[in-house]
Order: structure tokens, then sequence, then C-alpha cells
């Protein structure tokens, strides 16, 4: 008997998770005072006493290297009077720097990297008050995995390894910790973070949201409950069902039509491929023949593409085909990462709320690909308004469903999402963990 596999049959959500200001105000204790959350890489702290923040509704979080091989995260808010340590400058993604500790600058009271207090003005008129118990930074849970930084404001919290697994055993074979940013852009947009994750973690919508890609062979894919996570995957043609992954081959002359594609994911999103790829691309009509099958088309452009990287000091990682089959294109990391993994670039995504409204989030893109040892570009957090240039076509045709899906849940008429129980099962997937956590909002069977 076949299993029947989790959140499989046809469901319906509720609107509240969306857009009820109760909720969003309840995912501050309930969520996210209680999950992982990436916060930055490793590489962005290069040095010891390097520090960034990361803010989540009313809390902030300062990250810092505090050793060579160690970090250490504390609430960005002084013992004394509460001022908060580090402020975000206007505009910026966050606040960063290095020091060899924190200073408050209401009263001077000073840290050291491992969070203890090292200095009080007039510290004798707390006689015997003041004690390292009640004068330090108040920690926070950090550890790395993938080559990015999570916390966990839970003390209690499960192993950073224990909670990301299955996806974590699946892409440590992607060796995501040798990627670095090509680039990186946020914006706050007018939707809540999860209509906005959302709209990135199935591929239902891609033939009707970007009919453009529909020239290059039909784009029907699938997802998977993963326990917390979930993952998706583009359904591979006959022949190449190790093939589930973002590379792609077209129907007709795949030599022509891998170009096309190459060239278009280049010019008009700038995301899923590398310029090596598409040099590689660009040659395959002239270096093979008319007729070549689709399948030698594929092991031909990726084992050249491979081999002109190694020859520059960029090293792909070897992905066993049952690992590519099964690890899809992207894992929806619970509750609001997307890891689009890949063997020489990646596309990752992330939502989270703007303070309390449920109906803004914090959205943020970024590509990394392999790069020869000291030639990574410097970049940083651009923020970059969804009507710019910058963004090309692709992405801005995601961002035009966002806030006409958060009106649309406002809507008398509206019964709540339906997602597909095979390709948007991601979705069903993330409100059953919301609702483990939330305690309400749990997807119910449609009738």
């Amino acid at each position: 008997m076949t299993e029947i596999e989790p959140l499989s049959q046809p469901l319906t959500i509720g609107v509240e998770a969306y857009i009820s200001p109760e909720y969003a105000r309840a995912e501050a204790d309930k969520l996210w005072a209680k999950v992982w959350q990436q916060v930055g890489r490793v590489e962005e702290l290069p040095k010891v006493g390097s520090y960034l923040t990361y803010d989540i509704q009313d809390d902030s979080i300062i990250v810092v290297r505090s050793g060579p091989e160690s970090f250490r995260a504390y609430y960005n808010v002084c013992a004394h009077r509460g001022r908060r340590l580090l402020d975000t400058p206007e505009g910026k993604h966050d606040a960063r720097g290095r020091g060899r500790g924190f200073t408050c600058g209401y009263h001077g009271w000073k840290y050291n990297l491992e969070g203890e207090n090292t200095f009080i003005p007039q510290r004798d008129d707390w006689p015997c008050g003041l004690t390292s118990a009640n004068n330090g930074l108040t920690p926070v849970k950090v550890d790395t995995w993938g080559g990015w930084i999570w916390i966990n404001q839970d003390p209690d919290a499960e192993p950073l390894r224990d909670y990301l697994e299955p996806a974590a055993s699946l892409l440590d074979h992607y060796r995501t910790d040798k990627f670095r940013y090509r680039w990186r852009r946020w914006l706050v947009f007018d939707c809540n973070w999860k209509v906005a994750l959302e709209a990135f973690m199935e591929i239902y919508h891609v033939p009707y949201t970007h009919p453009e890609f529909n020239q290059f062979g039909a784009q029907l894919g699938w997802a998977k409950a993963q326990g917390k996570h979930s993952n998706i995957g583009f359904e591979a043609p006959k022949g190449l069902e190790g093939n589930q992954g973002k590379v792609r081959i077209a129907e007709g002359d795949a030599r022509v039509s891998t170009a096309v594609m190459q060239n278009f994911i280049w010019a008009n999103a700038n995301t899923n491929t590398t310029e090596t790829l598409v040099d590689v691309a660009n040659r395959l009509e002239k270096e093979l023949p008319e007729g070549t099958p689709p399948a030698e088309v594929l092991q031909y452009w990726m084992k050249t593409a491979r081999e002109e990287d190694a020859a520059r000091g960029v090293v792909w990682p070897t992905i066993p085909p049952e690992v590519s089959a099964k690890s899809g294109t992207a894992f929806q990391i619970f509750p609001n990462f997307q890891i689009g993994h890949g063997q020489n670039n990646m596309l990752c995504y992330s939502a989270r709320p703007y303070g309390f409204d449920p109906d803004k989030c914090i959205f943020e893109v970024a590509v990394y690909q392999l790069y020869p040892a000291g030639e990574e570009p410097e970049t940083e957090w651009e923020y970059t308004p969804e009507d710019s240039p910058e963004w090309r076509t692709v992405l801005p045709q995601d961002f035009s469903n966002m806030a006409a899906v958060q009106k649309g849940m406002k809507a008398r008429g509206f019964t709540g999402p339906k997602p597909n129980p095979y390709s948007e099962r991601s979705v069903a997937n993330l409100h059953h963990n919301l609702a483990t956590y939330m305690g309400t909002g749990e997807p119910s069977e449609l009738t």
C-alpha cells in the first residue's frame, strides 16, 4: 500500500495568520522568541570584535565574533536604563562595526565581548547592589550552520542542527559555507511576511506569473513536507529524473534553448546562473553536433562549466544524483528563510515582520555563488524599492502579486487560501507548523 504523504489532502487556511493584528503581536512571544532565525553570514563578521544587529519586532540582537572561532549574541540593550547600545543608521539594514566591546551612549556603561560589564560611572553609589548577575548583557543562543549565523531567544531551544533536520543533512552536500554574496537587496513590502515568503515557496505560479518561461518547457513542480521545513522541485523530464534542481533543459534543440534560457535569466533576473554557465551555454551550438540528446547536452554543459571554473580556482561540490533529486530546487527553513541551493550558485529569500503591522514586512533577497579565494565581490545590503530597475524584470512580476494578495485576504468574499495539495504543500506545511507554535490556524479539510 502506498503511504500517504503528510498534508497531501485538500486543505484550506484561515486568514487570521495574514491579517490579524492580535495574531501578529502574539507571534513575538509564541513564534519569534522560540525559533532559530538566520541573521547573517559568518564571513560578514571576519575579525574578533566584528558585530551586526538583527531586529525582530520589539527585540534587537547583537551578534559579535568574540574569538577566532566563536560567536556570541546578546540583547541590544543596556542593563542600566534600557537604552539600545547600537542604533541602526537611517536607511540601513542593520548596525555594523568592530570594537573591543560596547558602550552605552546614555550613561557610559561598558561591556566586553563576553557581555560582562567592565565600567559603571560612580559604581560606589550602588553599595553591594550591582553584581555580574544583573549588570551584564543578557545572552541569546547563537550557532552556525551552512555558513550562516543563527540565533534563538529561547534558552531551552533544541540544538540548531537538530532543528534544521532533515534539511541540513541534504544541504550539507552543497557546501553552502563556501558560497559568497554576489548581490543582496532588501525592502519593505505592503504585505504580511507569510504572503511574501509564500510567493517563492512553490512552482505552481511560474507559468502564469512568469509566462515567458513557458518557452523553455513545462514549468511543473512538486512540494513536500520535511518536518518543520519543506522543499520544492521541478518535475524532471523522462530520462532526467535526477535533475529536479535549478538546471533546466528546454524542449527542442537543447543546445539552442539552453543558451536562450541562460541568457534570459542572466539579463532579466541575475539569479540562478553564473557567467561561466552562460558562457558555456553560448558555445553549445558550436561544440555539440545537431541532434545531440538533451541529457547529453546537459551533461556536456555542466561538465565543461565545472572544468572551466575549476581551472580558475572555483571547485563545485559533487552532488550524488539521488541527493539532487531529493533536495529539489529550494528548502524552506521554518519559519522564514528559503535556501535555493545549487552546485555553483544560490538564491535565498527571507521575510520577517515590520514591527507589529500585519500588512507590512521586511523582505530580503540574496544571490550567492562560488568565487576564487580573494576574488569575492564586496557587497552590502542595499535598500531597493520594488519599482527599482535594479530588480530587472522577473522578480517584479512576483512582487506585483504581494500587495494584491494582502488586500484580497481581507475581502468579505474570500474564504481562505486553498493550496494545491501537490505543488503547494509547502504552504500548508508552513501553517501546520505555525499552528503548533501559535496554538491556532491549523489548516482544515477543504469541504
